[in-house]
């Protein structure tokens, strides 16, 4: 467990001894992207918050993460996405051939995806997902075959792939959000296609 350098001192509100719900981490993770993208808090200090915010069990746990911090908390504010910690090294491997394969819902993107699409057909919608980590990886491959990639607003992308005879292009949405994880999609496509596009997460 990390130990914060210069922790904020802890102030006790009528909800502080309330379990943290999904919700709450995720609004806590907004506003820490917020002061990380204004200057108050530096990039380890935004990690060390981050870990703290994983951490915590109740209401005032994360309260302390931010009560130091010039944020607007008043207005709701939620992450584009949902983040579940793992120490899961091995990548989830996933292929379709002759046929089709789907991830939606509430779904785990592991660090690293690796996908194979032979004479079939993926989609990949991230919109609900949970992400394992700040960076994650997707290696496609598609021959004669086509992917979709469904990025939730304000989630980076940084598409590496190539296509031939083919394509290969999976935009990122606008205006990143620092609080959200980077998708780093790699791969080939031969014969076949990898696409993707931005759309909205949906209200839990």
């Amino acid at each position: 467990m990390t130990t914060m350098e210069n922790p904020p001192k802890r102030r006790d509100s009528q909800t502080s001894h309330l379990r943290a719900s999904d919700s709450n981490r995720e609004q806590v993770a907004a506003l820490l992207g917020e002061a990380l993208s204004t200057g108050q808090l530096s990039h380890d200090e935004y990690s060390e918050r981050l870990d703290g915010l994983y951490q915590a069990k109740t209401v005032g746990e994360l309260e302390i993460l931010t009560q130091d911090l010039q944020v607007e908390r008043h207005r709701p504010a939620a992450s584009p996405v949902s983040y579940v910690p793992g120490a899961s090294s091995e990548p989830e491997n996933i292929v379709a051939i002759f046929g089709g394969t789907e991830r939606k819902g509430r779904w785990r993107v592991r660090r690293r995806t690796r996908a194979l699409a032979l004479f079939g057909g993926m989609r990949f919608d991230l919109t609900g997902a949970e992400f394992e980590a700040k960076e994650v990886e997707i290696t496609i491959n598609a021959f004669f075959g086509g992917v979709e990639i469904i990025v939730p607003e304000g989630v980076k992308v940084h598409c590496q792939g190539v296509g031939i005879f083919g394509g290969f292009d999976v935009p990122s949405a606008a205006g990143a959000d620092p609080s959200a994880p980077v998708v780093v999609v790699k791969g080939l496509a031969m014969f076949g296609g990898v696409s993707g596009k931005v759309r909205r997460r949906p209200e839990r």
